[in-house]
């Protein structure tokens, strides 16, 4: 059972860094008053807001939670929207939380200080009639139990909350959650639970299943970003998981982690989902479960920067807010006239196009194309080639990859789903860690990139040059562990492979054998003479998500030989719209 699987650590007390000056236990009721300021960095309230501060709310359980109210004044009964995450209620203004935004290029005053990380702002929506709650969840600074990581006894706790907030005298009965992240991935568990009054939900960019997108992606146990959410969150006075112990003593799919993918199928609340191609942790997360759940209300957006950024940007703001005012206050503002999809289309050359409506993810008139690797060219051709050919490496040699070009001589739009079919062969070894990534190249053969926040400053250029991939986006990636090539028949589709990661293959000396990867979606419009290179390699070719985590060490050795053309024709495949 996944209860006897799970492994806990002892918590500690939430250091100083990541206090904030709302931090400290102090139950009570107060109005913070139009135009206060929690500290000079940070915007002045617009209204008047009361603050419910450090509310008891018992679980089903008994353990006992500890929320903060932010709510306007007056009688007229509100809508509240939740914030559910692990990282302190208070951190708004701690300098940890200041420090980000200084990362990703935001002011701290655009926002009040008084949010969570990665949450809305109380100071926008009590003006705009809603109530905020932020909860210290299971385990977390002042509220009781052990924490947990990702899984549907979050999901069972939102419940609770989003049922006792329901009943306040100053709510409507109408909930609503939002956040970006770990705020994110807590929507799909909580939704899954169905509580009653949840009337919306808007997860901005999140993983949605742990082994896949979090400690195992392609089956590979690269924990760097993993021990770093471990390790600097999940503050408090007991016990917290320990994923790191749980991924080393369980490689494969068991109910551990299958407790930690939501059950789609009850998703059925309206959902705004919003996604990006960048992200190296959420992107993969954020379209599978915009595909699965079962919401017959559901609307896309693919933006082109970075989730912070684009989470508290004005225009985002009030786009978010016509759903809410729409689903939580019954107002007929048109929101339903919305696109279902709306998507970005990405040069690398200042040319992004966003916004662009579409009933559909991929839109009507894509076409999955081949692009066949020539092992002898190294070129990629939509001809399969006849003759067997193979490009090799050495895993420790350089180079250690293998590269295929092709290169467009009319405007290419790719839009939606890549994946890798290969037929590939271990010299020296009994197992492969495979990476592949598509890259865009200038018609003189130079590698194109974008950023994806408004800091471009020499410290971003130096921690993105082998590594926080969600800074820089340098093309759609992939990854698999050959000996997990196993196929889940039920989840796999033409377009997106899913492997089952629940038996171990090995190699054999000499044998041959066929994978197909995933690789992150894509919209990326290619003008004429310029060209896309293919790379496959026995390391990272993006280096660690985030500053800071540690790198993943492939356990590869000897040669990896991709075998291309006859009877092995291994190729790329790509979402071509038509012309």
């Amino acid at each position: 059972m996944s209860a006897d699987q799970k492994m806990f650590v002892p918590s500690q007390p939430l250091p100083p860094e990541r206090t904030g000056l709302l931090t400290a236990y102090d139950p009570g009721t107060r109005t913070l008053a139009a135009g206060y300021q929690i500290a000079p960095q940070f915007r002045p309230l617009p209204v008047d807001i009361v603050f419910e501060k450090d509310v008891p709310v018992t679980l089903r359980d008994g353990v006992k939670i500890h929320v903060d109210v932010f709510r306007p004044v007056g009688a007229e009964k509100v809508p509240v929207i939740v914030a559910w995450s692990p990282y302190g209620k208070g951190q708004g203004t701690s300098a940890s939380v200041m420090g980000v935004f200084g990362l990703v290029g935001l002011g701290n005053d655009a926002v009040s200080g008084l949010e969570k990380f990665e949450a809305p702002d109380p100071a926008y929506w009590c003006a705009q009639g809603y109530a905020i709650a932020n909860p210290d969840i299971r385990g977390v600074v002042d509220s009781e139990g052990d924490s947990v990581l990702w899984d549907r006894q979050e999901g069972r706790d939102c419940y609770d909350l989003i049922e006792w907030l329901a009943e306040q005298d100053w709510c409507s009965g109408k909930v609503g959650m939002t956040g970006t992240s770990y705020l994110a991935v807590s929507q799909w568990f909580t939704a899954a639970e169905q509580p009653p009054h949840l009337a919306a939900i808007n997860p901005w960019e999140g993983v949605s299943d742990v082994y896949r997108d979090l400690v195992l992606r392609g089956g590979m146990p690269d924990t760097g970003f993993a021990a770093i959410l471990q390790n600097g969150s999940f503050w408090g006075k007991n016990r917290k998981e320990d994923i790191l112990g749980e991924a080393e003593a369980f490689p494969l799919m068991t109910e551990l982690w299958e407790n930690k993918i939501p059950d789609f199928d009850r998703i059925t609340v309206p959902a705004y989902v919003v996604a990006s191609y960048s992200n190296t942790l959420h992107t993969a997360g954020t379209f599978r479960a915009w595909r699965r759940l079962a919401s017959e209300q559901k609307w896309l957006r693919i933006h082109n920067s970075q989730e912070w950024p684009d989470y508290y940007d004005p225009e985002n703001v009030e786009d978010l807010r016509r759903f809410f005012d729409h689903f939580l206050k019954g107002a007929d503002n048109g929101w339903e006239q919305t696109p279902p999809v709306r998507y970005s289309l990405l040069d690398f050359a200042g040319g992004d196009q966003v916004a662009v409506a579409a009933d559909a993810f991929p839109p009507s008139g894509v076409t999955s194309t081949k692009f066949y690797l020539d092992g002898g060219s190294r070129v990629l051709t939509q001809t399969r080639p006849e003759p067997d050919a193979a490009a090799m490496y050495a895993v420790a040699g350089n180079p250690d990859l293998a590269s295929f070009v092709t290169r467009f001589d009319h405007e290419t739009v790719m839009v939606g789903y890549p994946k890798a079919h290969l037929w590939v062969e271990a010299r020296g070894a009994d197992d492969m860690d495979l990476f592949v990534l598509v890259q865009k190249l200038d018609k003189f053969g130079t590698p194109l990139q974008q950023f994806t926040a408004h800091n471009q400053s020499a410290m971003i250029h130096d921690l993105t040059e082998r590594g926080g991939s969600i800074l820089r986006y340098k093309g759609s990636d992939g990854r698999l562990r050959v000996s997990l090539r196993n196929l889940d028949a039920a989840q796999s589709t033409s377009d997106i492979p899913a492997h089952s990661f629940d038996r171990v293959e090995k190699l054999t000396p000499e044998q041959i054998v066929e994978v197909e990867i995933d690789l992150l979606p894509i919209g990326l419009v290619f003008h004429p003479g310029e060209q896309l290179r293919f790379i496959i390699s026995g390391r990272s070719l993006l280096g660690p998500m985030m500053p800071g985590a540690r790198e993943y060490v492939p356990a590869n050795s000897g040669m990896h030989v991709i075998h291309t053309g006859g009877d092995h024709p291994s190729y790329l495949q790509l979402p071509i719209k038509d012309s």
